[in-house]
């Protein structure tokens, strides 16, 4: 049996984990929903960590998984506690020494999402369309009663590792997220892990949408953990 942690994008608690909790257990797991301190503006990086560490003391046989925003707290944890495979799942991955607020220029971001934002008649602004566009109506609109407010603060110091930790990394990619786009996705991941991501279909809230699919993924990587899974050092 692992222990699966699922680490939160920004302005995000527990909540829209729902689904895929209640799928993994049923596959006979465990499972910690992390609540990070998103409103406190107290806290940055460390305190996110912290709140990980916390949250999974006496567990063992860890499988982080982190999402979107969650990629910059992750590795921090892997730190701190023995971690037996990291998924990033349509994660920001860090850099060295790069303030998380200065991610979106640095990768081109800004520009991946207008461009898909475009391509598909999204409106600016318009979160919904980008963030649920597969996802049920009424499971997104009880989602976004959840949201939460996100302080500046862990956006704003460098991230603090010199490397990748010493984990096994898989990266997961969604197909169809019009927030991190797939092309742009695939060379950040090429640039920064130096690794070939898997893929799925769904977009950015794929814990939503596809929630039974994504459990499937997640647990199969179980035995292939160390087994073609990377250890991979970022580069700036």
């Amino acid at each position: 049996m692992a222990t699966f942690v699922l680490i939160p994008g920004a302005a995000s608690g527990p909540e829209y984990w729902h689904l895929l909790t209640a799928e993994l257990r049923r596959r006979g797991h465990d499972v910690v929903a992390v609540d990070l301190p998103c409103e406190d503006d107290s806290a940055g990086l460390s305190e996110y960590a912290d709140a990980v560490v916390r949250q999974t003391r006496d567990r063992a046989d860890l499988t982080l998984v982190a999402h979107s925003f969650g990629g910059f707290t992750a590795p921090l944890a892997c730190e701190r506690v023995p971690v037996d495979l990291l998924v990033m799942l349509t994660a920001m991955i860090p850099a060295p020494g790069e303030p998380a607020g200065a991610w979106e220029t640095a990768t081109g971001h800004e520009r991946a999402l207008r461009e898909e934002a475009r391509r598909h008649g999204v409106p600016e602004g318009d979160t919904e369309a980008i963030f649920f566009h597969d996802v049920a109506p009424e499971l997104a609109a009880e989602t976004e009663r959840h949201a939460r407010g996100q302080s500046a603060t862990p956006f704003e110091k460098p991230w603090p590792l010199p490397a990748w930790p010493n984990v096994s990394t898989k990266f997961l990619l969604c197909r169809d997220d019009r927030f991190f786009p797939a092309e742009f996705t695939r060379r950040v991941v090429r640039d920064r892990l130096g690794i070939v991501p898997d893929e799925m279909p769904g977009g950015h809230m794929v814990m939503l949408s596809r929630s039974g699919e994504l459990a499937d993924r997640l647990v199969a990587y179980q035995g292939k953990a160390g087994a073609g899974a990377a250890a991979p050092h970022v580069s700036p």
